[in-house]
């Protein structure tokens, strides 16, 4: 077991911080082995578990966990925030020069932290996010996965790879700047990429879940990308603007065509149906441009509230 000086003491060299949801039958193994992959590597570390309110009650293991091991920490928050709110509130505690976020469920091997923290102290790197080869995921997920980052790719602008997650390590600068970001709607990896340090990517094999299944459903990654797009982005109001233009441009040529047949005497009154469906047309543009900009400024409302995008319940220190 790690010597107890390492317990906060004094500044840990990597602080290791993994979301914890449904996944309490591995923490153990997690930490242990977390654990025995810095030993080698580094002198001081900590390992961070968030329970972001796990069904499968993770909280009384992960105390039970804190009391034999000094380098452990435990913070429970005080409803389920969402993945990302969760790891906001691990890195914001942690206080290693370094910083590594991985999952709970052992898909992220522990066993790539010591290549990471060599690939980026001995190639200057701020950033290394791990490349998951040969994915140990259902077709579904990796289909839902892909269409997901597809998405984001397209409504971003910024190129998204699907093989990467939130598994890497970062240099405390970088981990200080996201910490500054006040947006409730948090994207952990999209955040460190727009603040734009030195990265790069190290392929790691992926591991079976040892535990539990992924909660991320199709309905929910769409949600996650509505939410970033209207975080990240302007696209969505630029779509708008160009389908109101192109509206414009259309209405006017039928008013042009109207003109030129009644100059050429055509009389004929225009028809029913033809009548009906340019209401309908009109009408579901403007709403649908109206419920874009309304998401826009349900975003802007959320984060003018200034509300916490996590709330801390307890602490296995305090």
């Amino acid at each position: 077991m790690q010597s107890p000086s390492l317990a906060g003491n004094s500044t840990p060299t990597v602080s290791v911080v993994s979301p914890v949801y449904g996944c309490r039958g591995c923490l153990e193994e997690l930490v242990d082995s977390v654990a025995a992959q810095l030993r080698g590597t580094v002198d001081d570390f900590e390992v961070i578990l968030v329970d972001d309110a796990s069904p499968d009650q993770a909280w009384s293991r992960i105390q039970e966990l804190a009391t034999t091991r000094p380098w452990l920490r435990g913070l429970r928050l005080a409803r389920n925030f969402g993945q990302h709110s969760a790891i906001s509130a691990g890195i914001e505690h942690a206080t290693g020069e370094w910083v590594v976020v991985m999952d709970c469920d052992l898909q992220d091997p522990p066993a790539a932290i010591p290549d990471l923290y060599r690939k980026a102290t001995s190639e200057n790197f701020d950033v290394v996010f791990v490349q998951r080869q040969n994915r140990k995921d259902s077709w579904s997920k990796r289909l839902s996965s892909w269409g997901f980052f597809r998405l984001l790719t397209w409504l971003t602008g910024s190129q998204q790879d699907a093989s990467t997650a939130n598994f890497g390590i970062f240099r405390r600068p970088v981990i200080d700047a996201v910490c500054r970001m006040p947006e409730r709607d948090r994207s952990f990896p999209l955040m460190v990429k727009w603040a734009g340090f030195r990265h790069g990517l190290l392929p790691v094999e992926h591991a079976p879940r040892a535990e539990g299944r992924s909660t991320y459903t199709l309905r929910k990654l769409l949600r996650l990308a509505t939410n970033i797009t209207l975080g990240y982005s302007e696209k969505p109001l630029k779509l708008v603007a160009f389908a109101g233009i192109l509206c414009s441009l259309v209405s006017f040529f039928m008013v042009a065509l109207a003109v030129a047949r009644w100059i050429d005497g055509d009389m004929a009154v225009a028809g029913y149906t033809s009548v009906i469906a340019s209401i309908w047309l009109v009408g579901g543009m403007l709403l649908f441009s109206l419920g874009v900009v309304g998401l826009y400024v349900g975003q802007v409302f959320r984060n003018v509230q200034g509300r916490p995008y996590y709330i801390l319940a307890e602490d296995t220190r305090r």
